[in-house]
Order: structure tokens, then C-alpha cells, then sequence
């Protein structure tokens, strides 16, 4: 998220006040797009409209990505179509898609004419793609060869689609009906003889994905074989765009932001913290609140009837509970840490049980040991003091077990992991915990 500058402010008013167009050309042309979309974010619309006025399309298309998504909808909704079209139209494909998912459908259906019919075409595609998938990702600039060129020829080729592609370091080789058959690179067609065949330097069969692939399928074969980009083919194999590993990295930390806010009991904001209103925030802490309040009852109402007439088995029960809480709330941490970036499958489901029990086993045996001590303190017998060690041992492995188990189950029913958030494994722990604790407290005290 950009932040705005206060210090640029006046100046920047001052020269809008004055007409200053040379001076606004200068400021927004001369900096970097993200610079100018920084210190310009205080201006109001039309302000920064005017800003953006002084300088050609292209140059707009570049500054108006860096401004929050929320805000890019508030400009476009304040703009007239003489101000829309040419800006959209010279946007990046994937920034522009991105702008269009967040606006109503009667303004896109509202801005697509304003667009080249050849732009339309991509538009509309890039926008069918389901959300989370490599289309949605992808972009449809990127340069392309037909299989029988020469080097020589394929080098004067890219110069003429170079200033329309967004990445220019792998260039996809394509047959007649433009399956993908070879992907070179730059620096090999470069580095090779002019009458040499690129089908002599391609490489054949090249790593790829599909347009409904997931969005961690995509993030996993570019991590794992280190591309700067990867090709999205549809069902017959013909090659529709390319995801960038910029624009990963933003899926990337939209997705960690997202599942950070799931662990902790809050439905995904989807826009930057202080962007949220009041009431939107109220409703997305406030229903998972309202659900560990209801756990949390559930854990008095079993408490209130747990049959515990030894005063001093009391004060332990908060030890005890949040043993087995914190050591679930480790094993979901871990277990949706694998599944996310694809160290462990749920395919692995048998393996993840037995290490979450064989640690949950070692785990509450380390931590029995100081729990027997400091209740030999305050039981009448070193018998009854062996309630509290037991117990640990008991509901520390079982929260590992709920712990690791259950992110597992959601996976398995199609659900994002990070959906059972660690407040929610604490609650289930909680209302076990206490059960375990009053029957092993009845079996060794009566």
C-alpha cells in the first residue's frame, strides 16, 4: 500500500493552482511510477486527475496501478469516458484486469467500448478466468515465434513486439495453430548465429500450467524451477498469456495477508486496514468473535458441571488448558504452513497423524515433568499430584492431534486450511481439556 506524502502536497496544489502543467509534467515523469503514486495519494480525485493529465497515456498507465485498488475504483467512478479510455486501453493487461474485477458489472459493461475491439477481446478473458486461478494471474502481452525462423529473424521480430510485452527474457515458440511447442530465451537467441534455427535452441515440451490451475499450483512451479515466468495454455494447449513472477509475488503476499488474518479469527479484509470501514471490520471480527464466545460458554457450561470437589485441582486448570491449546495452535500453524507451500499433501494425511502424536506424546511428557513439581506445592499427596501431569500429557497430545488433524479435513473438503484459525483449535482443546481433566482426576482421586 502507498502511503501519501504530506511534504509534496502543498507544492504539488500550488502548481495546480497555478496552472504549472510543465512542472507536473516534470514531477510525474520524472520519478518512478510508485513515487509519484506515493506522494500524489493525499490529493483528492479530481487533484490527482489533473496530476495525471500532464503526462502522456502511457505514462498514466504506469502510475495508476501503485494507487490501492480501492482508490483506483474511486478515480475511475469520478472520471468521464475522455479520461477513461485511452487509460485503460494503455494499461497492462493484468493491471487493467485487476481494476475491472473490482468494479461493478454495469461500469465495465460501460467502459468496454471505450477500448480497442482487439483489447476488448483480452479483456473479456482475462475476466472469465475464475478467481485464484492462472488466468486470473496471467497476462496476454508476451512475445511469441513461429517455429520455422532463424535466429536473425526472430531477433528482428521481437524488436517490433518488444514495446508491447511485458516480459521479454523468454520468447514462446508457436505452431501453426499456436500450440506451444518451445520456449528460447533472449540471451540464447542473442548469443547464437543469425542463420541459426530456433528450433535448434528452443527447448521442447517447456514446464506450464493451465488457465483454471490454482493459484498455488503456479506459485509452486515458479518457486521450484526458478522462472521469471511460466506459460497458461487452454484445454487444447494453445497458449493464451503468461504469469510473471511480479505478479506472483503479489498473489503471494495477498494470500499470506489473508491466511494471517484467518489464523487469527478474522475473515479476510480484502483491502489495506485503515481502507476498511468501521462496519465492514465489525462484521468480519465480530461473527468469528461471536463463534469462540459460543465455544468459550461451551467450556463454562462443562466446567460448571465438571464434578471437581478438591479445591486445589482449581487454580490448574488455566495450565492445563492452554498446554493443549498452545500445542494445537503449533501443530494447525505447522500443518497449514506445509499444505500452503506444498511440503506435505493430503495424500500424507497417515504420516502427519503419527508424527503430531509421537510429538504430542514427547511434548506433554517435557512439560509433566514441571507441572508434577509445582503441584507436589499444593496436593495433599504425591498420588493426587500425579492428576495434573497426566492431564498434561493427555490434552497436549491431543491438541496436537485436533491441531494437525483438522486443517487436514478442510483440505479434504475443498476449503482453505487457514480456516480453522488457531483461536478456533484453542476453543475445541479448551471444552476437551476439561473433560479429560475431571476424568482423570476422578479415576485417581475418586
Amino acid at each position: 500500500m502507498v502511503t501519501a506524502n504530506p511534504l509534496l502536497i502543498p507544492e504539488i496544489r500550488l502548481m495546480l493552482a497555478e496552472g504549472d502543467t510543465a512542472g507536473l509534467h516534470d514531477v510525474a515523469s520524472e520519478l518512478h511510477p510508485a513515487s509519484v503514486a506515493e506522494f500524489s495519494e493525499g490529493l483528492d480525485d479530481d487533484e490527482i486527475w489533473r496530476l495525471l493529465a500532464a503526462v502522456p497515456h502511457e505514462r498514466q498507465a504506469e502510475i495508476f496501478p501503485y494507487y490501492p485498488i480501492a482508490r483506483q475504483v474511486r478515480l475511475v467512478e469520478a472520471a468521464d469516458n475522455d479520461r477513461l479510455g485511452p487509460l485503460i486501453e494503455a494499461m497492462a493487461a493484468d493491471n487493467r484486469a485487476d481494476l475491472l474485477r473490482a468494479l461493478d458489472d454495469d461500469k465495465v459493461e460501460a467502459i468496454l467500448p471505450l477500448v480497442a475491439k482487439a483489447e476488448r477481446h483480452d479483456i473479456r478473458l482475462l475476466l472469465s478466468c475464475p478467481e485464484g486461478s492462472a488466468g486470473a494471474l496471467m497476462t496476454t502481452e508476451y512475445a511469441s515465434l513461429p517455429a520455422e525462423v532463424t535466429a536473425g529473424e526472430a531477433v528482428a521480430r521481437l524488436r517490433s513486439q518488444a514495446p508491447a510485452t511485458e516480459s521479454i527474457y523468454y520468447i514462446y515458440v508457436l505452431d501453426a495453430q499456436r500450440r506451444l511447442v518451445g520456449i528460447v530465451s533472449l540471451r540464447s537467441l542473442i548469443l547464437a548465429r543469425p542463420t541459426a534455427p530456433v528450433t535448434d535452441l528452443m527447448q521442447r515440451d517447456p514446464i506450464r500450467v493451465g488457465i483454471t490451475a490454482p493459484r498455488d499450483e503456479v506459485v509452486q512451479k515458479l518457486a521450484r524451477y526458478d522462472f521469471l515466468a511460466i506459460p497458461v495454455v487452454d484445454d487444447d494447449d494453445r497458449l493464451v498469456g503468461i504469469v510473471t513472477h511480479d505478479d506472483v509475488l503479489d498473489a503471494v503476499r495477498q494470500e499470506a495477508t489473508d491466511d494471517a488474518q484467518r489464523i487469527a479469527a478474522v475473515s479476510p479484509l480484502g483491502e489495506s486496514y485503515l481502507d476498511a470501514a468501521v462496519s465492514t471490520m465489525t462484521w468480519k471480527r465480530g461473527v468469528w468473535l461471536a463463534v469462540l464466545f459460543a465455544t468459550a460458554a461451551l467450556t463454562a457450561m462443562v466446567l460448571a458441571k465438571s464434578p471437581i470437589d478438591h479445591a486445589w485441582l482449581i487454580p490448574f486448570i488455566p495450565l492445563v488448558i492452554a498446554s493443549g491449546g498452545n500445542s494445537g495452535n503449533q501443530s494447525a500453524t505447522l500443518v497449514i504452513t506445509a499444505l500452503s507451500t506444498g511440503d506435505c499433501r493430503l495424500e500424507d494425511w497417515p504420516r502427519i497423524l503419527r508424527r503430531e502424536v509421537v510429538l504430542g506424546l514427547l511434548l506433554g511428557a517435557l512439560l509433566a515433568v514441571p507441572g508434577y513439581l509445582l503441584a507436589l506445592v499444593y496436593a495433599p499427596s504425591p498420588t493426587a499430584a500425579l492428576v495434573i501431569p497426566l492431564t498434561v500429557m493427555a490434552v497436549v497430545m491431543f491438541g496436537s492431534l485436533v491441531g494437525s488433524a483438522l486443517p487436514l479435513v478442510f483440505r479434504s473438503a475443498g476449503l482453505d486450511p487457514a480456516l480453522m484459525s488457531n483461536p478456533f483449535v484453542s476453543a475445541i482443546v479448551d471444552v476437551v481439556g476439561i473433560v479429560i481433566y475431571t476424568l482423570v482426576a476422578m479415576a485417581m482421586l475418586g
